[in-house]
């Protein structure tokens, strides 16, 4: 049976507005999630994430924008496939504690990945989400305002 979903949590030394810019203002998403972002934050709005390093860009569609607790997009689940064909949900679920901010990461949808990229793709994102959620915690340490 397939995995559906990848599910994080990290406790962020940070606010919890901090953490919220960090997510959805491109300037700071492109310092730590890739190096290039666009985002039209609004419900259906369009977004582009990019990894020059991998010569890589995903695009996005933009699901929800609760500020400052609740984000979340469908990308693309099959390079090259628009995402209205193929697809995942990420979600991010914010938190205010007493340290600073609870993040909940899932990335759900696994099941629909076609056969033949689903164990590839499962796999690249579920690394990947350590490695960037990683480098969000170091970019908010880094980082003395966020706005």
């Amino acid at each position: 049976m397939r995995a559906d979903e990848i599910r994080r949590e990290v406790l962020l030394d940070a606010p919890i507005e901090k953490v919220w810019a960090s997510l959805t203002n491109p300037k700071h998403l492109s310092k730590w999630f890739g190096d290039s972002a666009e985002i039209d934050l609004r419900p259906g709005g369009r977004a582009r994430f990019g990894w020059s390093e991998f010569n890589d860009t995903v695009e996005a569609i933009i699901e929800v924008v609760e500020s400052p607790t609740r984000f979340s997009f469908r990308w693309e689940s099959v390079r090259d496939t628009p995402v209205e064909e193929a697809s995942t949900l990420v979600e991010f679920v914010l938190e205010p504690v007493d340290t600073g901010t609870r993040l909940t990461l899932v990335e759900s949808g696994f099941v629909t990945v076609p056969e033949a990229a689903y164990q590839q793709r499962y796999d690249d994102n579920s690394s990947g989400w350590t490695v960037e959620l990683n480098d969000l915690a170091g970019y908010l340490s880094g980082v003395s305002a966020v706005g």
